[in-house]
This record gives structure tokens, sequence and C-alpha cells, in this order.
């Protein structure tokens, strides 16, 4: 039985479901499948069998998602400032996929930065944008390549790779799949672990990409890819070249105060209790959040709304705000 995905409130958001599109061909699992049963090894391969099993009820249909037109992006250009050379250059690619009959389509992007200053929640929010899903892989973790492109059946504990789960076991053929820390992969593995980004930075070979577990050819042509970095040096340069390369600054003070002020909004709105506290936070408290890198804030505001309530008060103080642990330095701010 062929499973069609379920769609979601796309088009209330002006990003209606626009194609679904085949990620795989069913025959090449089906004759997979029926070549490892042959062989009589299903308890060995019991894991690849159920993986073959799952491909084949799922089907292979995903949504492409599409915008109808360039969506409304200011409060995404208020709420990261600093992102606006990338949020430019997203809306160019939504601008030339609404205007004919082409899927979208986002060249890779790096987001180069110190750490803290948002360049994964850029990434969620994006994916909120497109109305598609996003996939987080830790470079920093990787000690084999595995994780991109699966491992090898043979192998005691092998599954297949983070691009294949994002695809196979998701409702789309476009996630956003964030490449985290790509500066930090392992130069240790006993196999690349950037090897299989050659391939899947380009249209062209991604289009048959193939997990090294299952050895299906999978359409990973419409990933949307963004990787976040510290320190281009350590990227080899052919993944640089493939890729369109935004270089992330701190927020200033004040575009600091306007991210800490629309996250108490959010937060306010998020939750029945925000409805006991004033609309707009206070300018000591948007001065002292200021100081934080931008990941930081939420926690120190759910800690100032706790506190705040142990006083029963409707209105944060700079006092409810944790104090820096002894010691940490923080971000700095560009004047």
């Amino acid at each position: 039985m062929v499973r069609e995905p379920a769609p979601l409130a796309a088009a209330a958001r002006g990003l209606p479901i626009a194609s679904v599109r085949a990620i795989f061909n069913p025959d090449d699992v089906e004759q997979r499948l029926k070549r490892l049963k042959a062989q009589g090894h299903e308890r060995e391969q019991a894991t690849l069998c159920q993986t073959y099993e799952r491909m084949l009820e799922r089907g292979p249909q995903r949504f492409a998602v599409k915008p109808s037109g360039v969506p409304d992006m200011a409060p995404l250009y208020e709420q990261l400032p600093n992102f606006r050379a990338v949020l430019d250059d997203i809306k160019r690619h939504v601008a030339l996929a609404q205007a004919g009959s082409d899927s979208l389509e986002v060249t890779p992007i790096l987001l180069l930065g110190p750490p803290g200053v948002g360049k994964t929640h850029f990434a969620q929010q994006l994916a909120e944008l497109l109305a598609t899903t996003m996939t987080l892989v830790p470079m920093s973790s990787m000690t084999a390549g595995w994780l991109l492109s699966g491992s090898s059946s043979q192998w005691k504990g092998a599954k297949p790779g983070k691009v294949f789960e994002a695809l196979v076991d998701g409702d789309y053929a476009n996630p956003v799949i964030v490449v985290d820390e790509i500066d930090k992969a392992s130069e240790h593995a006993q196999y690349d672990p950037l090897g299989a980004l050659y391939g899947l930075l380009e249209p062209q070979t991604a289009q048959r990409f193939v997990d090294e577990f299952a050895e299906v050819p999978i359409d990973a042509s419409q990933v949307i890819w963004i990787t976040t970095a510290n320190d281009e040096r350590a990227i080899p340069e052919p993944i640089l070249n493939r890729m369109n390369v935004f270089e992330i600054a701190p927020p200033t003070h004040e575009e600091a105060r306007t991210i800490a002020r629309q996250l108490y909004q959010r937060l306010r709105a998020a939750h029945d209790w925000g409805r006991l506290f004033d609309e707009e936070p206070g300018d000591d408290v948007l001065d002292r959040l200021a100081e934080l890198a931008p990941r930081e804030m939420r926690r120190a505001l759910m800690t100032a709304f706790g506190n705040a309530r142990l006083d029963e008060r409707g209105h944060l103080e700079a006092r409810d705000l944790p104090s820096a642990p002894h010691g940490k330095v923080r971000i700095g701010f560009l004047q």
C-alpha cells in the first residue's frame, strides 16, 4: 500500500504544495528486497529488509513545497537583523521559483560566524518559512563518514544516514538539512566525514545519491543545504566553492535589544501564563539581555519570568535575569 503524505497547513501560510516528487524507484527497492531474501540471510540482514519494506509501504512520493509568491519576510528581517544578506539571497531564490514552473532551488549556504549568533535558529526559521522540515547533522560529534551517507549493512549496528532518513522517513522532497559546525568534522576519522557532501551539494549528482546502507539511488537534489562554521580555513576548498558564503556578525547592541524584545513577546504569546505579564519588557531588562548571545536569551528570559512569578509580579526586572557565570566571556557586539 502506498501511503500519501498528509498535507500540512502550507496554503494558509502562502506556501501551497506545488507538486509531488518521487524520491526513489520502487522497482529498485523490490529487486533489492527479493535478492536479499533469496540469499537466506534474513536474520543477519533483518534491519535492511525492514528498511526496504518500509520504503515500499510509504511509497516514493514526497511533497516538494514551493511558494506561490514571495512571502512576507519582514518579520524575519526584524527577528534576525544580522542575517539580512542571507535573507536577501533566499528572497531572490524564492522570486525565481514563483516566476515559473521550476521547483525551488537554493544554492547551498555557509553561515560563517562565532558561536551563539543564531545560525541554527536561522535555519529553523527558514524551514518554517518554506513550510518544510529541518534535520540537524552535528559534525562536531562525528567520528566517521556514515552519519551523512550511512554505513554498510555488512557492519554490526549499521544504519542509514541522515540524508536517507530525512527523505525516506520524512514527508518532503526538499527538507532543510543543517550541517552544523562543518569546520569541526574529525580530521582523524577513518572515513572522510565530508566525503558525501561533494556529490550532495551538486544537484546533478545528488539526483542519484546512494546511501551506503540501503544501496538504492535516492533523489536528494531538492534538499536545501545550510552549513555553519566558525572558521572557514578548516573547510576543504572544493566544498567551499559549492556554497554561497555569508559572514554573520554578532548583532549590534540595538539589534540585540530588538531580538530580545521579540523573543520576550513570542514567549509571552506561546504560554498561558504569558497573560500575567506586561506586553513590553522594560529598557533595563532589554539592556541586560542585549549583553547575551542570542541563543542564551531564551534561557535567561525563562528564568526571569519564573523569578517574577515567585515575587507575584507581572513585570520583569533586571534582577530577575540570571547572573553571568563567574569568568564567562560574553560575545562582543559591534558598536
